[in-house]
């Protein structure tokens, strides 16, 4: 969603590396362009013009023009500006002292929410929590089934009395979910809640009506992402009726231009708790303010890539990988049925692009990374999954005819079987070699960073010496010039000016003494 603000900011940032300090004209054409690339955003003016007065403000201060590279210093002002317009901290939910915390969903029609209900229960769950997801989006069609086929899917409990589709009262349904969950012992109830095609006043009141029915704990407003300034129009209304405690983005991972997750924390004064980023349930997390600031500067989000990986992979077996890799076989108890286990924990993670796209820098090879075909990650596994146990075990019995029945099964070239094995064998000595602290291979000279013993040394080039002359008479000069030069050099006390070497009482001074021990 981000992808045009953070190459409009990169090329801005690129224009001011390599200045020693930067001049009011500088920081006023920055500004500009920022400015620029914030409006095709579709940022609210007035967040805009709030954003631009803070950076010019703060890059004319002491921390610029007094710091060694004032560029990068520009950089962490905007950082820390975009922080600010995001939220400032990350907001946590809070839970009521006597169970269940009520949580309420409002928003427009299509905005997500009876998805998001799924997702946030699917998080709830993975908390530790036991939620309840509640129907009480009773116009719409096939809302309440809906929301039962989500809440199947992520696994927590539903409460529809009611079969929807215009039939029964929302805010009965809600009071009474309250009780429901109180008897089933349900910790957090999420109530789900009917949408419009605009804002009416009939959507405020019956809104309104079930706030003042269960005292919600929080009402989270549900933003479709993608609809631009419409959702700070939008969320200023859903403030002024109905009042809610934190914001919601859904859809974050469309094409659109990113303008209202910039703008609606800093219009409502409310901030952005959780953002929907994909299709699946899990696609789903809270909003960290300077880890959205980070990505849209193409810093990298390396936390929530740690968060991830830490809640997929298993300690137990991560370290199990990591003795096998630093065995004294080199690496070779790691066979491929290992190498299959680890990328199908990295498929668990999400897809490729998008753990890629965390990294710091990745911004400047954006296309290649939308370019990765996930599906190679399938090919692979079927490649491995035809193979019998005992290559698997042991890759080197793979012969002519083993990779022609491998092909035949997994339906791939040969080629590709013995791409496959090649570059299993390469992956294997480097992470073995990286395993037993060798660092990374193909960088000798570096201090933890391979190229060890076994590396061939590279040849170094004698210096030659001073050229003699052709001239026999001006060589035999040359040579007696020098003669007479050793010898007055000798007579002063070496070529280091050093007293010479007959002079038997000569001693090096104490410090020297001890230096050289």
């Amino acid at each position: 969603m981000f992808d045009t603000l953070s190459d409009r900011l990169s090329a801005t940032f690129k224009n001011l590396r390599g200045k020693g300090r930067l001049s009011e004209a500088d920081i006023d054409a920055t500004a500009r362009e920022i400015r620029i690339a914030l409006l095709e955003a579709d940022v609210a003016l007035p967040v805009v013009r709030a954003f631009i007065a803070n950076v010019k403000e703060r890059a004319r201060g002491a921390e610029v023009s007094q710091a060694l590279n004032p560029a990068q210093q520009v950089v962490k002002i905007v950082n820390e500006e975009l922080i600010s317009i995001l939220g400032g901290e990350t907001r946590r939910l809070r839970f009521a002292k006597t169970a269940p915390t009520v949580i309420m969903l409002a928003g427009l029609q299509g905005a997500g929410k009876t998805t998001l209900a799924g997702k946030l229960g699917l998080w709830l769950k993975g908390q530790g929590h036991s939620p309840l997801l509640v129907a009480c989006d009773l116009q719409r069609p096939n809302a309440v089934n809906q929301l039962s086929v989500v809440a199947e899917r992520a696994g927590v409990a539903v409460y529809a009395p009611e079969p929807g589709n215009g039939v029964g009262d929302p805010v009965q349904v809600a009071k009474d979910s309250i009780e429901f969950a109180k008897a089933k012992v349900h910790d957090i109830v999420i109530v789900d809640t009917a949408g419009r095609l605009g804002i009416d006043q009939e959507l405020m009141q019956q809104a309104a009506d079930i706030r003042d029915a269960v005292s919600p704990d929080e009402i989270l407003f549900v933003v479709d992402a993608m609809i631009g300034q419409d959702a700070v129009n939008t969320a200023e209304a859903f403030r002024d009726g109905v009042g809610f405690d934190g914001v919601v983005l859904s859809k974050l991972d469309g094409d659109a231009r990113g303008g209202a997750a910039l703008s609606i924390a800093h219009v409502t004064g409310k901030q952005v708790m959780f953002a929907s980023n994909g299709e699946k349930l899990e696609d789903f997390d809270a909003f960290h303010p300077d880890r959205m600031a980070s990505r849209i500067l193409d810093m990298g989000d390396l936390l929530t890539l740690i968060e991830q990986a830490e809640k997929t992979f298993s300690q137990e077996e991560a370290a199990k990988m990591a003795s096998k890799l630093q065995s004294s076989k080199g690496g070779k108890d790691f066979t491929l049925d290992d190498f299959l286990a680890q990328m199908e924990q990295v498929r668990k993670m999400g897809s490729i692009s998008k753990l890629l796209g965390m990294l710091p820098g990745m911004g400047q090879i954006k296309d290649q990374i939308n370019n990765i075909d996930e599906r190679d990650i399938d090919r692979t596994a079927a490649i491995i999954k035809s193979m019998t146990p005992k290559e698997r075990a042991e890759p080197t019995i793979i012969n002519g005819s083993r990779r022609a029945r491998i092909a035949k099964g997994s339906g791939v070239e040969v080629s590709a079987v013995k791409s496959l094995v090649e570059r299993f064998f390469e992956a294997r000595k480097m992470m073995s070699k990286m395993a037993q602290g060798g660092g990374m291979p193909g960088m000798p000279g570096m201090p933890g960073m391979g190229g060890g013993p076994g590396r061939q040394k590279k040849q170094v080039k004698q210096a030659k010496g001073k050229r003699k002359s052709g001239n026999p008479m001006k060589r035999k000069a040359e040579e007696a010039a020098a003669a007479q030069r050793r010898e007055q050099a000798a007579a002063q006390g070496g070529a280091l000016g050093l007293p010479a070497q007959e002079d038997k009482n000569f001693e090096l001074p104490d410090e020297f003494k001890k230096f050289m021990g």
